[in-house]
């Protein structure tokens, strides 16, 4: 597949002074945000997009929070987020809010997706290593939680893995429970 690559512009934040970069594959256009110099060994989040959780601070995940504290520690300490179109666990919006409906009947995260029809993370991370290839980076600082976006990176060195720690609250108790139990999240 082809992917098209956008110029590089600046990102003022709240966050930091960043810079930005779309790269589209297909019809989705996944985005870079990175600070102005790279380190030699930059941080690196790969964050799939949470309209509810980055963008209206949904409680029910720890999406939003997992992104600012990626943001503030690229702003300090230099690297990139690698936001990819992949709402939902790449079941869209329109099936994340079904799941959501369904969570409130009490199915858990992954139960939710399974009666839709979807796995438990329909998420895919090829487009990584080319943004990765594309900077020249070989060796990274990975900040995840997440063992299959470890496992997902296999071209370039993960030299460590910075943890995103999060607080939980009522809405997010047994998201997270089920996070760590059924998904094998580093939690």
């Amino acid at each position: 597949m082809e992917i098209k690559v956008s110029e590089v512009a600046n990102l003022p934040t709240k966050y930091g002074d960043f810079l930005i970069q779309c790269f589209a594959e297909g019809c989705k256009e996944h985005l870079v945000i990175m600070s102005k110099e790279l380190p030699k060994i930059p941080a690196v989040r790969v964050h799939s997009e949470c309209l509810t959780g980055d963008t209206l601070g949904s409680k029910k995940c720890d999406c939003g929070e997992q992104l600012e504290f990626a943001l503030n520690y690229i702003a300090n300490h230099g690297g990139m987020v690698i936001y990819l179109r992949q709402e939902g666990r790449n079941i869209g919006l329109l099936n994340k809010v079904n799941a959501y409906a369904l969570q409130d009947k009490g199915y858990d995260t992954i139960e939710a997706n399974h009666q839709l029809g979807f796995s438990a993370d329909e998420r895919t991370y090829e487009i990584v290593e080319f943004i990765l290839d594309f900077y020249g980076i070989k060796k990274i600082k990975l900040l995840t939680n997440n063992p299959k976006k470890i496992e997902s990176i296999k071209d370039v060195a993960i030299v460590e893995r910075i943890p995103i720690k999060v607080e939980p609250n009522p809405h997010n108790e047994n998201y997270l429970k089920i996070k760590k139990e059924k998904m094998g999240h580093l939690l």
